[in-house]
């Protein structure tokens, strides 16, 4: 059971990596992520950039189980979750974030990253709809993540923002 706002927040998040609905998030789920966002942006499988999103998601996946699979089943329950995403995020939200770096460094390169590792605003909007943001909900994170309307969007603000979305009210 869920006990503060706080981990009700975290709970809402599951969804999020909970790709095909099916009550917990495995390693399928963080592939499935992958493969959602290689055809988003027509981007083959076995190129480069395919390639790194794949690694980067294994090792998402990789560093959620890490922190969550408490009973080592290569599953990760809700209850698990919330256990797992307060305590790291109590001990360090920076540490979460990272976990996340290489997908979310990878996603960039697919939607079209620039040498600065930057991804244009509605390239942006386009992984996280992709991801199962609602549309609107996309738009406005996106456009939040470029604070200087370049419309650009660094993965410098990426990584962080991933944190504080466990972590900051609707």
């Amino acid at each position: 059971m869920v006990s503060s706002e706080y981990e009700r927040r975290i709970a809402g998040r599951f969804a999020t990596f909970d790709q095909d609905g099916n009550g917990y998030i495995s390693r399928e789920d963080f592939a499935a992520a992958a493969k959602a966002l290689l055809t988003e942006f027509d981007t083959p499988a076995r190129s480069d950039k395919g390639q790194a999103l794949y690694t980067g998601a294994e090792a998402f996946w990789q560093g959620m189980a890490g922190m969550a699979d408490r009973d080592g089943d290569q599953r990760i329950t809700r209850e698990e979750f919330v256990g797992g995403a307060v305590k790291r995020l109590r001990d360090n939200p920076e540490r979460f974030g990272e976990i996340a770096r290489p997908f979310l460094h990878a996603a960039l390169a697919v939607a079209g990253a620039d040498a600065d590792g930057a991804a244009a605003v509605e390239d942006t909007v386009r992984v996280l709809t992709c991801l199962g943001v609602p549309g609107q909900a996309a738009r406005a994170v996106a456009a939040a993540l470029d604070a200087d309307t370049d419309g650009r969007v660094l993965e410098t603000d990426v990584v962080p923002a991933f944190a504080r979305y466990f972590t900051v009210p609707e």
